[in-house]
């Protein structure tokens, strides 16, 4: 599957730079990244998507690690075979990480992606396009999806930190109880806990549940272009981390979900 991604990160590149250059990008991404380390509180007023650099420093560099994290994750949990029938990846983004998720398996499944920025939806779009993915989008709050059931998967790719406690709340009871009817769930956030003191409890709940928790570190050949945005970052990944929570979708006996 690897030479998927390079055609996909090389239509993503060329949709990006028609308009910019590398050095544009450049100096957006290390504005972006200071956002994430130093700013987090701009992250909730919109800044992340805040001019054109910005979003294509997003799409590609983001949008390109986790894509390639993504498809370690799965690999690894053995959660493409067999292959979810529906996908809905919550908070999707720009879709790298559900789509990821999707092209590994065989049949891929139809994707529900869901998000409240229009622009992350109209990337979302190509990322369908350009993969050959089937799916569907939607610009809505992540709490107000329907889980699927049974045959079903759920992702959340470094989305549930950024939410409000009370919604994220709300989402754990709803994640737990679709993983009683046979869904699959997923959770990835980076590997630092400072910035998410929730993880804890989350993990604690999953693992009673029959779920798993990991941490990752996976050396990944990165393409040309996103090594040279990556150094210029300063966080140069020789491997890619992260932790994630894992359900694999056991039907409880005698559940009535």
């Amino acid at each position: 599957m690897s030479g998927r991604f390079e055609d996909f990160f090389s239509a993503l590149e060329a949709r990006h730079r028609e308009s910019l250059s590398f050095a544009e990008i450049r100096r957006a991404l290390q504005a972006l990244s200071s956002l994430y380390v130093e700013r987090r509180e701009g992250l909730a007023q919109g800044k992340v998507f805040d001019g054109a650099g910005k979003r294509a420093a997003f799409a590609l560099y983001y949008g390109g690690l986790h894509f390639l994290l993504l498809r370690e994750i799965v690999q690894a949990l053995g959660a493409v075979r067999p292959a979810p029938r529906q996908l809905l990846d919550l908070g999707c983004g720009t879709l790298a990480a559900g789509a990821a998720w999707a092209s590994e398996c065989g049949p891929p499944p139809s994707i529900l992606g869901i998000d409240q920025s229009g622009w992350a939806l109209q990337e979302a779009r190509f990322t369908l396009r350009a993969l050959g993915l089937s799916g569907r989008l939607l610009r809505a709050d992540v709490d107000t999806a329907r889980l699927p059931r049974r045959e079903g998967a759920v992702l959340l790719a470094f989305t549930a930190n950024e939410l409000a406690e009370d919604t994220r709340e709300r989402l754990r009871g709803s994640l737990l109880l679709a993983a009683q009817g046979g869904s699959r769930i997923l959770v990835v956030e980076p590997l630092s806990r400072r910035v998410a003191p929730w993880w804890n409890g989350w993990a604690s709940e999953f693992r009673a549940a029959g779920g798993r928790e990991d941490e990752w570190r996976f050396r990944v050949a990165l393409p040309a272009t996103l090594a040279l945005l990556d150094r210029a970052t300063g966080l140069d990944h020789k491997e890619l981390t992260a932790r994630s929570l894992w359900l694999p979708g056991r039907t409880v006996a005698g559940s009535a979900l």
